[in-house]
């Protein structure tokens, strides 16, 4: 049951995200060329699991990405709080299809599969 609850608000962020970002008019083009972009940070388990785990861990919280969409709308920085919005939809589609925040041990070992 809380499997289905984390992929439900995932999805619900997802669209979110995506409605917000339609309602500033941004171009789709950029929103389907960046939406990937967070999974970069993948590329830090090159060094080893535990700075990968870190890094993968920070491009994938709501925390860091809302930020940025506030921190956008208060100083009216467009260009901000679009990556934000893609960002934050990101993590929603992530959220949505089961990835979620990575331990050390594994790539694969997510809190979602834990639930």
């Amino acid at each position: 049951m809380q499997k289905r609850i984390v992929h439900f608000e995932g999805l619900v962020v997802f669209i979110a995200a995506i409605y917000a970002y339609s309602l500033y008019e941004f171009s789709w083009i950029i929103f389907f060329l960046f939406l990937l972009a967070p999974d970069l940070s993948m590329l830090a388990y090159g060094i080893n699991n535990h700075v990968g785990a870190n890094i993968y861990n920070l491009f994938h919280t709501y925390i860091i990405s809302i930020l940025i969409v506030i921190i956008g709308a208060y100083f009216k920085i467009d260009i901000v709080i679009m990556i934000g919005l893609i960002w934050t939809a990101h993590i929603g589609m992530d959220r949505m299809f089961g990835y979620g925040l990575k331990y050390e041990t594994d790539f694969k070992d997510t809190h979602i599969q834990r639930l």
